[in-house]
């Protein structure tokens, strides 16, 4: 079974505002993953719903929490694109054992053109080979968490040592 923690971010269709807090949107993950016909076993469970800048050390130990309570050996977790590094690497250095892929988007998931149902296919797609750690599927890549990092000018994440 999958277990699927959703933490809000542009993938759940959360637009921070002019800084005027974030915009609420109807995007459902199990609308990504029934378009998709996804035909494995899995359970979505809301963590919290926040822009990623505004996730705190927490919300990641609430997160952390879940994901050990959970019996699942396989776990994905929607996330803003802004922190997903920080909190990969907040919930690596717990060695959990078990497959954890963290995965967002950088058009929001309720727009037409949003790359947030390849994102998530693809980050479903790697936990079925991916062993226990702690991982990010970004741009058809996956990153180990201690050998990630977010590109501002490309918009992609790519390994450090690149």
């Amino acid at each position: 079974m999958l277990k699927i923690f959703t933490t809000g971010g542009t993938i759940e269709g959360l637009d921070y505002v002019n800084d005027e807090g974030i915009k609420e949107s109807d995007v459902s993950m199990l609308d990504f993953l029934k378009a998709a016909n996804i035909t494995i076993d899995f359970d979505i469970e809301n963590v919290f719903k926040k822009d990623s800048r505004a996730i705190t050390k927490e919300d990641r130990k609430l997160l952390a929490r879940k994901i050990t309570e959970t019996e699942a050996t396989k776990v994905l977790i929607t996330h803003g694109t802004f922190t997903m590094e920080d909190t990969a690497r907040y919930i690596g250095k717990l060695k959990l054992k078990k497959a954890i892929v963290l995965v967002g988007s950088f058009i929001l998931g309720s727009e037409k053109n949003t790359d947030a149902p390849f994102n998530l296919g693809y980050a479903i797609s790697s936990l079925q080979f991916l062993e226990p750690d702690v991982y990010i599927a970004m741009n058809g890549k996956v990153f180990h968490w201690s050998n990630v990092t977010k590109n501002l000018e490309t918009n992609t994440f790519e390994q450090k040592d690149e």
